[in-house]
């Protein structure tokens, strides 16, 4: 990248910040920018990639970028907060963990209804959610029958190998 369009993509930046915006891609000609925040672009992550960008030599490729905005793992500024442990009065909730990194999603497709909510039944084996890895939909089914008490995780949020996805009462 020359400098000038380090330039523009700090003002984009900070026009991104300003606006409370969290996901952005952007096309022009070879360039190809994706910027999407963990968490409805909270200050800290925005933050730490206005310095990722401010740090970065003038012929910078956007992969680093790309890498510290949407991979969390990569960037621990940009990690998503644990999910609080179940309270011990609920030891007797089963955890459904997630079994990869990527993003959550509660739905099949934006705008339609989430596959499970709080207080539905659900049987084992039953879809819960949609976890994206690498672009592909890995659907995250129940490993137990019961009820859904609590989801701990926000649609469209990144989640970890072995975070809490949602508490089930078994039956």
């Amino acid at each position: 990248m020359n400098p000038e369009e380090m330039k523009e993509l700090k003002e984009l930046i900070e026009f991104l910040k300003e606006n409370k915006i969290g996901e952005f891609d952007l096309e022009r000609g070879e360039l190809k920018v994706r910027i999407k925040f963990a968490q409805e672009g909270s200050a800290a992550d925005l933050a730490s990639l206005s310095r990722l960008l401010a740090s970065a030599p003038a012929p910078a490729t956007l992969s680093a970028v790309h890498a510290a905005a949407a991979a969390p793992s990569g960037a621990p500024a940009l990690a998503p907060a644990p999910a609080p442990a179940v309270e011990s009065e609920d030891a007797s909730l089963h955890i459904v963990k997630s079994p990869i990194v990527g993003t959550f999603y509660e739905s099949p497709s934006p705008g339609t209804p989430a596959f499970v909510k709080a207080g539905d039944q659900v049987e084992q084996g039953q879809v819960l959610c949609i976890i994206e890895a690498m672009k592909l939909m890995n659907e995250i089914e129940s490993d137990a029958s019961g009820e859904i008490v609590k989801r701990f995780v926000q649609n469209g949020q990144p989640v970890e190998y072995g975070q809490q996805l949602f508490a089930v009462r078994p039956r």
